[in-house]
């Protein structure tokens, strides 16, 4: 990767833009079996004209990956696993199938992990938050750089008492202070849990994963969040050893949506208490008796019953992401993600200021193939999310705006302050609009754009164009559609 001046993308075409962007970015040629790829699996993309740039959101599946599970479930017959009937084996062979590939994509020893199979990832964070062990004597750890479904963790803390504090991130950067990390993790108890992602889903950041070890040393379980890493980035449970693991297979594999996981060190797993029974998680259950006796291991974490039909086809899209390298598909996202920084950083309006301020890092180091940022007009002022969603749809375009699920980020990154968000202000709000008129928030939100395997260069060259757009602009959009919960 060499260190050329950037290119404003709108003094050349695109052959001109690609030539440039691959002497720029080298190692993109290495990855250029994902092109092939994009022309068989993901052709519907070009056929519909879209350019999608929502990874961090969702991924997409490869269309091998629907044919193989098409056809198992056309050729095969599947019963309820929670039996011993010849239908019902075979489904239960195919779910542990899957469990198995769970642990061999992520290098995990089953003698160390075991994997519970869930909804998504916040299903997954809500069965530590409902049976960790918390208490007064113990401590809540979080980020301020979390989704949401970690940041619900503090409600199962708040009612059992348990103390909790945030580790807050900094500006521009949004990266964690970590000089506060030590003194936080020097906190006494017993049972205290600490949350992270190992990757931010509103800003790309990653943080560092040695912090694993660097907690557990302290007496802390850890939990990280990798809904937003694995897509594109290995993880490596031999060489790293969180206490728990969720996942959304649908962010890392495309298909199947509605299954997740936990992956669980078999210790951490001993610590959970469940505060409740269902189908498929006991042994024995009596109505009389009032008594009820849990399943050993996983089998008291996935109630109900499995989702057995759609599993398969996790086994199927590890296999698919295997085949293709997971690294090939990081040092893409990379290149990509590097030029569209180079990019938007660069455009100016004919006044000199900048057409884009971007929130977080802007290098690749430590850093994700997610970029979160707000428009600006040619004055200065913030163009209205909405208004770039809209523009963005009329091009075929899919992004993200708002604040992603991440308000600890978001609030730090367009600089609310914390004496807006107290004494009693949510008492006062119906609406999300509601909210942003509170803290005085110019805009909702901001703007997000993710690039995954399927990404090509024409895709951010086409975004670009669409950024273009608001350049020299003064944008006073009416009609704007109602905005949406954070």
């Amino acid at each position: 990767m060499s260190s050329a001046a950037v290119l404003p993308v709108a003094s050349n075409g695109e052959a001109e833009a690609f030539a440039d962007f691959r002497r720029r970015y080298d190692e993109y040629d290495s990855t250029r079996s994902l092109d092939a790829l994009r022309a068989t699996e993901y052709s519907r993309l070009d056929a519909a004209g879209e350019i999608y740039l929502d990874y961090t959101g969702g991924g997409l599946y490869a269309e091998s990956q629907l044919r193989q599970h098409m056809d198992l479930l056309r050729d095969g017959v599947f019963g309820n696993p929670h039996s011993v009937n010849p239908t019902s084996l075979v489904a239960t062979a195919l779910v542990e199938r899957a469990r198995a590939a769970v642990l061999g994509y992520f290098n995990a020893s089953p003698d160390e992990y075991a994997v519970i199979f869930t909804p998504n990832a916040s299903g997954a964070l809500k069965l530590v938050g409902e049976s960790y062990p918390f208490a007064p004597t113990g401590h809540l750890l979080l980020t301020f750089d979390n989704h949401n479904s970690v940041n619900g963790l503090r409600e199962y803390a708040r009612a059992a008492g348990a103390p909790m504090s945030y580790l807050p991130s900094s500006t521009p950067s949004l990266r964690v202070d970590e000089s506060l990390l030590d003194a936080c993790l020097k906190e006494p108890g017993e049972h205290k849990l600490f949350a992270y992602p190992a990757q931010s889903n509103f800003s790309g950041v990653q943080h560092p994963l040695q912090w694993i070890e660097r907690a557990q040393g302290e007496g802390w379980d850890v939990l990280l969040d990798c809904a937003a890493f694995v897509p594109t980035n290995r993880l490596d449970l031999s060489r790293r050893h969180p206490d728990f693991v969720p996942i959304s297979f649908y962010k890392l594999l495309g298909y199947p949506t509605g299954v997740g996981c936990l992956l669980v060190r078999h210790a951490a797993l001993a610590k959970l208490r469940r505060p409740w029974f269902a189908g498929g998680t006991i042994v024995a259950v009596s109505v009389h008796g009032d008594w009820h006796k849990l399943a050993g291991g996983t089998s008291a974490f996935e109630d109900g019953t499995v989702n057995y039909l759609a599993l398969p086809a996790v086994e199927q899209g590890l296999a698919y992401v295997e085949a293709v390298g997971i690294d090939t598909i990081h040092a893409r996202v990379r290149c990509l993600t590097g030029w569209l920084l180079d990019q938007l950083a660069a455009l100016r309006h004919s006044n000199g200021r900048p057409v884009v301020e971007i929130y977080g890092p802007r290098s690749l180091e430590c850093r994700g193939g997610t970029i979160a940022f707000n428009f600006l007009q040619s004055d200065g002022a913030v163009v209205d999310e909405r208004v770039v969603e809209r523009r963005a749809a009329a091009h075929r375009v899919s992004l993200r705006t708002g604040c992603f699920c991440n308000p600890g980020a978001a609030e730090l990154a367009f600089g609310i302050r914390w004496e807006s968000l107290v004494g009693g202000v949510e008492d006062s709000l119906e609406t999300f609009g509601d909210y942003v008129a509170s803290v005085g928030l110019p805009s909702g939100g901001g703007v997000r754009v993710s690039v995954g395997a399927a990404t090509n260069f024409a895709d951010v060259y086409g975004f670009i164009g669409l950024a273009l757009e608001f350049r020299d602009s003064m944008i006073r959009d009416v009609a704007l559609r109602p905005r949406l919960s954070c």
